[in-house]
């Protein structure tokens, strides 16, 4: 079995709990530390998926992040080899653009523990299936994009509607953080912090209700991304 593709935008956002799935279903992966400014693979011939991962790009400004180009040529890659892809944040914006989504930024930002509902087609849908209908997430996004054509809309939340969806039968994209840890939550709010000032977002208010949302969120998590491990498995 090929490895899994890993793109990794910043040093603190790395795969968090998707790492644990991971090792659980002995799948190997490769990190393709984008903010080191390492090569992104041209095709997907030496792996079996794809992983990328959240980060502070915009997928609209691609004059500013041209190696975004790279990434969406990648994903196209992984589309049109049938191989499951997992997008996370930026990487459900990156996924969305490749399908015709216009990926946009939001009127307000989602930065903390929000709600999150599952649509009825997330009953069906091979990661979501038996969750919970509604669960509290982690958050931490400024843009936002329309769900593509020919893909189905997994969850929503009162800020966004757009918060999960999937194309075809390998193809998931997730704006809300499921693979978040405690540690780094902490870590983004201290590297962040005058950013989350200036746009009014309490930082210590988001790491003072982790204990109380993480253990619920890890549970959940593990459920995903065991699954889309099991994936790879099939492969």
């Amino acid at each position: 079995m090929g490895k899994i593709w890993v793109l990794q935008h910043h040093p603190v956002e790395d795969l968090g709990r998707i790492a644990e799935s991971l090792q659980e279903a002995g799948l190997e992966w490769q990190y393709v530390r984008v903010f080191a400014n390492e090569r992104i693979p041209r095709q997907m011939e030496a792996a079996d998926g794809l992983i990328v991962m959240g980060g502070p790009e915009s997928v609209y400004q691609l004059d500013r992040y041209p190696h975004l180009r790279d990434e969406m040529h990648l994903i196209e890659c992984a589309l049109r080899d049938d191989k499951p892809i997992l997008g996370v944040c930026l990487g459900a914006q990156l996924l969305a653009a490749v399908l015709g989504g216009k990926v946009r930024r939001a009127e307000t930002r989602e930065i903390g523990w929000y709600l999150v509902r599952l649509t009825d087609a997330a009953g069906h849908d091979r990661l979501m299936r038996g969750l919970p209908r509604e669960f509290v997430a982690a958050h931490w996004h400024s843009d936002i994009f329309d769900l593509p054509n020919g893909a189905t809309a997994l969850a929503s939340s009162e800020k966004t509607a757009v918060q999960a969806f999937r194309f075809g039968d390998k193809a998931h994209g997730l704006l809300f953080h499921a693979e978040i840890t405690e540690d780094r939550i902490r870590r983004l709010v201290d590297e962040f912090a005058e950013d989350l000032r200036r746009v009014g977002v309490d930082g210590h208010q988001y790491v003072a209700q982790t204990p109380e949302h993480m253990p619920a969120l890890a549970e959940i998590g593990a459920k995903i991304f065991s699954r889309w491990a099991a994936t790879l498995r099939s492969v």
